[in-house]
């Protein structure tokens, strides 16, 4: 066992996990964040984006014991004070979901986009959701869900 201390959401955990333990299965499983699917287990669909020091990353593809003394930031951590992140709000309103299974990391990969590109091309979103696989929705509300979360007025 490995001893770690990682910060997720805002609160500290101080925890004892084995070496091999997925980050992905950490969140779920050890602190109760089912928000943070587990899709593939192999990084290929990025249901399980989260936010790793500030940076997106497939958190079935990082083990527990990399994020420690790190700062995690999932889906659920977005929210404040009871309202939805924007991205949440966009997906919401844009109908940005069907099964909602790639929800989660959709929006945590657009929140990267966000913060690298505020005022990102529909080719940018694509792009920056390459590696996020949706099997239901087409991938047109996720579009326009982003750029109206970055404040782009969009007409279709």
């Amino acid at each position: 066992m490995t001893r770690i201390s990682v910060k997720v959401d805002g609160t500290t955990y101080e925890d004892e996990v084995e070496p091999r333990l997925l980050l992905v299965h950490y969140l779920r499983d050890r602190l109760g964040l089912t928000g943070t699917p587990v899709g593939c287990d192999t990084s290929n669909c990025g249901a399980c984006t989260v936010d790793l020091d500030g940076e997106s990353v497939k958190s079935c593809s990082v083990l527990a014991v990399q994020a420690d003394g790190s700062e995690v930031t999932t889906v659920q951590g977005l929210a404040r004070d009871g309202e939805w992140h924007p991205l949440q709000s966009a997906f919401h309103e844009r109908h940005a979901l069907q099964c909602g299974y790639c929800t989660p990391g959709m929006i945590m990969a657009a929140r990267d986009l966000l913060r690298e590109n505020p005022d990102p091309t529909a080719d940018d979103v694509r792009q920056a959701l390459e590696g996020n696989l949706c099997r239901c929705t087409g991938y047109q509300n996720i579009v326009r869900a982003v750029l109206a979360a970055s404040g782009q007025e969009v007409t279709t």
